[in-house]
C-alpha cells in the first residue's frame, strides 16, 4: 500500500501542477501578439529590448522571439529557428507527463502485487490453521482486495489526466504553430513589399 499511496500523492501533485502550468492564458497570453509585433515593426520599434521582453513573457513569446532574431534571414532559416525553439517549449509543456503515464501503468501492477501477497498470506494461514477459521482467512483476502482497489483508484484518474494533458499540449502546440506561421508570413510579406518599392 505504501508505494500506491506514494504514487497517488505524486500523481495528484503532477495533475495540480499541470493544470496550473498549461493554462492557455499563460502559454498564449494574447491572440493579437503577432498583430502587436507587426505594429512594432511598422513603427520601427522592434528592438532587442522588446524581443527580450517577448521571449521572457510566455512560451509563445519565446518561439516568436526566436523567429524575430532571424527575421532578416531567409524564410526557411526563420522557420527553422522557430521550430528549434518550439521543440524546447514542447519539451517544457510535456514536463512530468511521462511520470504521470508511468504511475498510470504501475499502479494496477502494484495493486496486483498486493493481491498476490494477500493470497500468499491466505494460503499460509490455510497451511497453519486449516480452512476452519474464516476470521484468519479474511485478513489476507481483504488485503488482496484493498490493494487491487487502491491500485485501480490511482491508475484510472492518472490515465484520464495523462490523456487530457497530452491533448491539451497538442492543442497548444497547434495554436503556437499558427501564430508562428502568421509571424513568418507577415514579416516576409513586409520584406517583399519593401523590396518592390
Amino acid at each position: 500500500m505504501l508505494p500506491i499511496i506514494a504514487c497517488s500523492i505524486i500523481a495528484m501533485a503532477i495533475i495540480i501542477e499541470r493544470f496550473w502550468s498549461l493554462q492557455k492564458r499563460k502559454i498564449i497570453p494574447q491572440q493579437q501578439m503577432v498583430a502587436q509585433i507587426w505594429q512594432w515593426a511598422q513603427d520601427n520599434q522592434l528592438n532587442g529590448e522588446r524581443i527580450k521582453t517577448l521571449r521572457e513573457g510566455s512560451p509563445l513569446g519565446r518561439v516568436l522571439a526566436a523567429g524575430l532574431m532571424n527575421a532578416n534571414m531567409s524564410r526557411e532559416v526563420m522557420k527553422e529557428s522557430i521550430q528549434d525553439a518550439g521543440r524546447h517549449v514542447i519539451h517544457q509543456l510535456e514536463r512530468y507527463l511521462n511520470t504521470l503515464g508511468t504511475i498510470a501503468v504501475i499502479s494496477p501492477l502494484l495493486g496486483l502485487l498486493g493481491t498476490v501477497i494477500g493470497m500468499i498470506k491466505v494460503f499460509s494461514v490455510i497451511t497453519d490453521v486449516g480452512v476452519g477459521n474464516p476470521g484468519e482467512l479474511a485478513g489476507g483476502i481483504s488485503q488482496a482486495l484493498i490493494t487491487t482497489a487502491a491500485g485501480l483508484t490511482v491508475a484510472i484518474p492518472s490515465v484520464i489526466f495523462h490523456r487530457y494533458f497530452r491533448g491539451k499540449v497538442n492543442e497548444l502546440v497547434v495554436d503556437m504553430e499558427e501564430e508562428s506561421l502568421k509571424l513568418v508570413d507577415v514579416l516576409h510579406s513586409k520584406k517583399q513589399g519593401g523590396k518592390k518599392s
